[in-house]
């Protein structure tokens, strides 16, 4: 049997946390035995790991790194060089770092973290970085493995990274994937040596799960909304400055100005939660755009809302997209470099230019009118967009 091994930060609510869980559910347990090591062992999707998956406990070098409790204090005193380099690590990364134009992460995991982190213990025939950064440079240096292979889950321009940094540890890999055509011809423009490395695989969604799911409960926020016939948008992702949730304020601002009728819902977490609850004050909206926090299943929400839009900064492909693809959601989504992988402008959705009054007008064409909302969800319903079948392509990305 085929020994894995799969290395991702935490299974928080994201897309690549959630293809990882799709991916495991799908899996051929008779053919691989699967090992999950996370750097923090939590997450609104920690309860849909199959049991067949074994969860790898992290040695105390990287998981104070990366945790700050949940291990006795005689542990704690030993990984105490892991603790000091958390420390000034982080600060480094959060004040010296952030306004510049280069990434933290890179630097902390270089100049702090790696030289406090032992090589693993376990042998693995294949070990498996399902995220960029700090996860894929622990993979490449730290794990052992006969094959190596890291994904790549965004548009990597936009990551604003550091090319010379990331090139070594790329070319550690055997196998680099990433999410879409277009994701793979940015990353081989800007390492043209690894081209032949790189390959693109889907995130797997399986529509029968999501619809089955989506009709679990019906949204008790929504009710009120659809009692005063308004109509109900919806955006899904983590709150940072990638998702554009910001902006969507603004839009939200200027659609009150004109006299529509909506509530815009928020389902996620994240850093900029705080400021984006100063700007809903400041422009006066806490009736019309409302952050809902994390929900473990966000489908019920996805397939009762009227509009799903996302104003994405930059995505490499979106999986909220595809779920409300296969919920025959009616899209509005920002025109970033990736997109039209996954949407086709005025049959599937309407792409949208990231500013305020162009998104505002998009929306607003879907509020005005039932009858073009109707005609997107006609549309969609006449297509297939789950991918379940796709999983043989990992198996073959997997051979040795």
């Amino acid at each position: 049997m085929v020994k894995v091994l799969f290395v991702i930060s935490a299974l928080e609510a994201g897309g690549a946390e959630k293809s990882l869980i799709n991916l495991l559910n799908l899996f051929d347990y008779n053919r691989y035995q699967v090992d999950l090591l996370l750097f923090k062992k939590e997450g609104i999707f920690m309860d849909q790991i199959p049991e067949e998956v074994r969860i790898i406990e992290a040695p105390d070098d990287l998981f104070y790194l990366y945790n700050i409790h949940g291990r006795q204090i005689k542990h704690a005193l030993g990984a105490f060089p892991s603790i000091i380099a958390r420390i000034t690590g982080t600060i480094y990364r959060n004040y010296f770092v952030r306004n510049k134009s280069y990434p933290g992460t890179q630097i902390r995991w270089n100049k702090f973290y790696k030289k406090h982190i032992s090589i693993f213990n376990d042998e693995y025939d294949i070990a498996i970085s399902y995220m960029h950064g700090e996860v894929m440079y622990y993979v490449a240096e730290k794990i052992k493995a006969r094959k190596k292979i890291t994904w790549v889950h965004n548009d990597y321009r936009a990551l604003k990274l550091k090319p010379e940094t990331d090139y070594p540890y790329l070319c550690s890999f055997d196998k680099i994937a990433t999410i879409s055509d277009e994701c793979v011809d940015i990353l081989t423009q800007v390492f043209p040596q690894i081209k032949d490395k790189v390959v693109s695989i889907p995130n797997l969604t399986s529509s029968s799960l999501i619809r089955k799911r989506a009709e679990l409960y019906y949204p008790e926020e929504y009710k009120d909304s659809c009692n005063a016939n308004k109509v109900i948008i919806l955006s899904i992702g983590r709150l940072n400055y990638q998702k554009g949730f910001d902006i969507a304020i603004k839009i939200a601002a200027e659609m009150k100005k004109r006299g529509l009728q909506f509530v815009w819902y928020i389902i996620g977490q994240g850093t900029e939660q705080e400021h984006l609850t100063e700007l809903i004050n400041q422009f006066g909206l806490k009736e019309e755009f409302v952050l809902l926090g994390i929900r473990e299943n966000p489908y019920p929400y996805i397939k009762n809302a009227d509009i799903i839009a996302q104003p994405s900064r930059y995505e490499g492909k979106s999986v909220v997209i595809d779920e409300a693809k296969i919920l025959h959601k009616p899209i509005v989504v920002s025109d970033y470099a990736t997109v039209r992988d996954q949407i086709t402008n005025e049959n599937e959705g309407i792409i949208s230019k990231l500013e305020v009054e162009n998104f505002a007008e998009a929306l607003e064409k879907l509020i005005q009118s039932k009858d073009l909302r109707d005609n997107y969800e006609e549309y969609l319903n006449q297509h297939e967009y789950g991918n379940d079948s796709m999983v043989e392509m990992y198996y073959k990305l997997m051979e040795i």
